[in-house]
């Protein structure tokens, strides 16, 4: 004769069933962790391909940029003297890098003052 689901949950002890829980706590916990160790590893290797494409990025960019100085030099250089068009762009370029080191400057006080939270 076939024992039923209430025969079988009868002859279980509370001691069993807790241990079994408890089994499947664990097996749960490992598949959890393994699953986020996974996760990690494929962030962690998607971020190194993608620093690497970045840093291929502002490379080319930083020669792109010199190459726009070079070319803008010659062609000024056309109108005015070369020694002209050199003084003209690296003039406009450095006041241009100055501008933007006292934003960042500012930018980097303003940040100084909400974190220690002082007023001035």
């Amino acid at each position: 004769m076939s024992e039923t689901t209430d025969d079988i949950a009868a002859e279980r002890s509370l001691v069993e069933d807790v241990r079994v829980l408890v089994e499947d706590g664990k097996l749960l916990a490992e598949a959890e962790i393994d699953y986020h160790k996974k996760r990690a590893l494929y962030a962690a290797t998607a971020a190194k391909g993608i620093t690497a494409l970045f840093g291929a990025a502002a490379v080319l960019a930083f020669f792109a940029g010199i190459a726009l100085v070079v070319g803008l030099v010659l062609a000024l250089g056309q109108i005015i003297t070369y020694w002209g068009s050199t003084a003209l762009v690296t003039a406009v370029l450095a006041i241009g890098a100055l501008m933007l080191a006292k934003t960042a400057s500012s930018r980097l006080n303003r940040a100084k003052q909400i974190i220690t939270d002082k007023k001035g």
